[in-house]
């Protein structure tokens, strides 16, 4: 299988420290992958590592098959932070400059415009631009080169609930129905949650996991909660059982597997108590995010 961006035993250190350590990345093709991490965790050197922005200590990059190389980096387009503009020229003219050194026709600027809605500012200089609108001008200079692969530092950074929606109608457009594989950063985990299929999550420099939202999911098992009365003996016939359970506020949250969900309510109901609800929650990314970086962070640290 050929991925979009792989990488073995990557590796970056700084002053002794690993920015990066020895991570095996998989991005799939033609989706999009969210990378998340705390701050600090290596999102950003792994990004800088990829865009050949930093040398690695060890380890090896490839884009499509190809080994990390100019040839291979033509089939990029990235927004690394803040996009460098021109705040003199007009939103065109930033484009204009690219396009020539890449020899593309100028229709490509009026496409890539359209985009990201633009076409009616594009006349206006840059320095009148707000922050989403110079976020979206760096995302149509990503995308001239039509690129097979774009990648993404905090996209979103500047963009109102109306610039977010936009993004990511035509992020979900780029991988749908171009082919284009979205490699993004974001610390908006519940936009990543709708936007992405696939995450990979970093802590402390090393890749904590990778594949699907729903992969991920499945790895996780929410806790079943339980309503019922009276509470307290509730409480005491199912730790009597066995069973890990605790009290949350006027329920009861019991650690099983879904397998074991009929028994624990039979349990319940065959001793006489009312109860009233039986159900898991859906498990949120959020949720998933902040477990695994914690255990990651905890096991760090034995």
């Amino acid at each position: 299988m050929t991925f979009a961006i792989s990488t073995d035993r990557l590796t970056r250190r700084f002053g002794g420290q690993h920015g990066v350590d020895g991570i095996d990345l998989r991005v799939p093709e033609a989706c999009i992958v969210g990378f998340l991490g705390p701050n600090g965790a290596g999102k950003t050197t792994t990004i800088r590592l990829l865009l050949n922005l930093l040398k690695p200590d060890s380890g090896s990059i490839t884009l499509f098959g190809q080994t990390l190389n100019q040839q291979a980096l033509a089939m990029v387009g990235a927004l690394v932070e803040s996009p460098s503009l021109y705040a003199h020229l007009t939103g065109r003219e930033n484009l204009e400059v690219t396009r020539r050194l890449l020899g593309l026709p100028k229709a490509r600027i009026n496409e890539v415009l359209a985009r990201v809605d633009l076409l009616s500012a594009s006349d206006r200089r840059v320095c009148e631009y707000s922050l989403g609108m110079r976020q979206r001008l760096g995302l149509a200079l990503a995308l001239l080169n039509r690129p097979r692969l774009i990648i993404l530092d905090e996209p979103s950074n500047g963009l109102d609930p109306a610039g977010i929606s936009e993004l990511r109608a035509t992020l979900q457009a780029l991988a749908a129905n171009d082919g284009v594989t979205v490699f993004l950063s974001s610390h908006l985990l519940s936009e990543v949650e709708v936007l992405a299929s696939h995450v990979a999550v970093i802590n402390a420099g090393r890749l904590r996991f990778q594949g699907s939202i729903g992969a991920l999911k499945s790895l996780a098992q929410s806790k079943l909660v339980l309503g019922c009365r009276p509470l307290p003996e509730a409480l005491a016939l199912l730790t009597h059982h066995g069973l890990q359970a605790v009290a949350d506020g006027s329920q009861i949250q019991v650690t099983v597997t879904p397998e074991r969900d009929a028994e624990v309510n039979r349990l319940l109901v065959q001793a006489g108590f009312d109860v009233s609800q039986c159900w898991r929650p859906e498990l949120r990314l959020e949720q998933l995010f902040f477990e695994l970086t914690r255990v990651s962070h905890d096991q760090l640290s034995q």
